[in-house]
């Protein structure tokens, strides 16, 4: 049975009204129905624009408000806690946006409430939806690639669009915790998220801006299976925002750009007369506007998972579960940041495989060989690389 769903918005930046346009424009039966903001003004102005029939500045008043089902929670990082706790109070079923908590202990806190309370729990992590992702992740699960190696995921822009990111207590870190949780889980998705994540070494400093946080990093996180799960995230990249995909297997490769470089690229010398896309930072010049922002960055999609699972009764494709395991991976980034040495990811909770395997992965050629590659060569011949398994011999042969 299809439902439609009233919703309380929590938040009124740019992601509230990303949730609001895509909760609105794509499904259309669902309507935020109450909104909460931090400033009574920016809270009548949200609602008016969006033809939202209540709005306050009171959190416990948006969350009970009686005509809604169900809580959307687009706030500063520092809030989420606490408003999970006043939707399990409520038993309302909660979506809460990335990252989930500021820490490992703030998360696993927030998914044992709602389990507790037995409501629906949604992590909104936009960039596992989007399209090429998702066509991509089945690719992978249908073996077109082979057993994955190595996934990696860079986002990077010139910062965030409110004061609160650039307050290290408020948001819990800088570019690792904002843009580090959308690489991470993008990555899980790729090698496995039944796939324990083990270690981890990461580098990260602030580098350009007056801020007490990191602006810039670079983590590898080793799974179980012998799987690297690499990212790159800044808040210092100048042109816009870079978002792109790399996963590599024994049998293929895979590359995505999901916002720069997409085929629409345009030249203007005098602007196009409006918004080019999230993040740009000129109106003229070479511009790389976006079809559909709303649907290239996965919010279509991921609405669309989250409540057809509460019409199914059912888990969506990404959980509290997920990103408790997120904030966890983070917390073992900044370990190693400080420490400048591999880390152990803490898992206090772990619901996936423990097996822990190998990343070798050997091809036989015959009964006293094993190959390590083979060539076409330009004059059509093949060269074989050989290992002899008993001697261990390297030899070739042009066949």
């Amino acid at each position: 049975m299809t439902n439609s769903y009233n919703v309380t918005m929590l938040g009124t930046g740019l992601i509230g009204m990303f949730y609001t346009q895509t909760l609105h424009g794509q499904r259309s039966r669902d309507r935020v129905v109450s909104v909460y903001s931090r400033r009574e003004e920016r809270a009548a102005d949200f609602a008016k624009e969006h033809g939202i029939p209540h709005h306050t500045t009171d959190l416990a008043e948006a969350i009970n408000h009686p005509d809604s089902n169900v809580v959307v929670i687009g706030l500063p990082n520092i809030q989420h806690e606490e408003a999970v706790r006043l939707c399990c109070e409520a038993g309302k079923a909660v979506l809460c946006t990335k990252p989930l908590g500021r820490n490992a202990a703030e998360a696993k806190r927030m998914l044992e409430m709602v389990e507790e309370a037995g409501i629906f729990h949604g992590y909104l992590e936009d960039l596992v939806y989007t399209p090429k992702m998702l066509k991509a992740v089945t690719a992978v699960q249908n073996g077109a690639v082979g057993k994955v190696l190595w996934a990696r995921s860079r986002e990077t822009h010139p910062g965030p669009h409110s004061d609160w990111f650039w307050d290290k207590e408020m948001a819990g870190g800088g570019a690792i915790i904002d843009l580090g949780c959308h690489c991470v889980e993008i990555a899980r998705n790729y090698i496995g998220k039944e796939v324990k994540p083990i270690e981890v070494m990461c580098w990260g400093d602030t580098q350009v801006h007056p801020i007490a946080a990191e602006d810039s990093a670079i983590a590898l996180v080793k799974y179980a299976n012998g799987a690297i799960g690499q990212f790159e995230v800044a808040w210092t990249f100048r042109g816009g925002m870079d978002l792109r995909d790399e996963v590599s297997g024994t049998e293929g490769t895979i590359w995505t750009n999901h916002f720069l470089r997409t085929g629409f690229e345009m030249f203007t010398a005098v602007g196009q007369g409006g918004y080019v896309a999230e993040k740009a930072e000129s109106e003229t010049g070479w511009l790389f506007p976006v079809g559909d922002e709303l649907s290239e960055l996965g919010y279509v999609d991921m609405f669309t998972d989250m409540f057809n699972a509460l019409d199914q009764g059912g888990a969506p494709m990404e959980s509290f579960y997920d990103g408790y395991v997120v904030n966890a991976i983070l917390d073992a980034c900044y370990k190693s940041m400080e420490t400048k040495q591999w880390e152990p990811v803490q898992l206090e909770i772990w619901r996936g495989s423990e097996e822990v395997m190998g990343s070798a992965v050997f091809r036989e050629y015959d009964q006293e060989h094993l190959l390590i590659k083979e060539e076409k060569m330009p004059d059509g011949k093949s060269k074989l690389i050989l290992k002899e398994k008993e001697s261990g011999k390297i030899l070739q042969r042009v066949v």
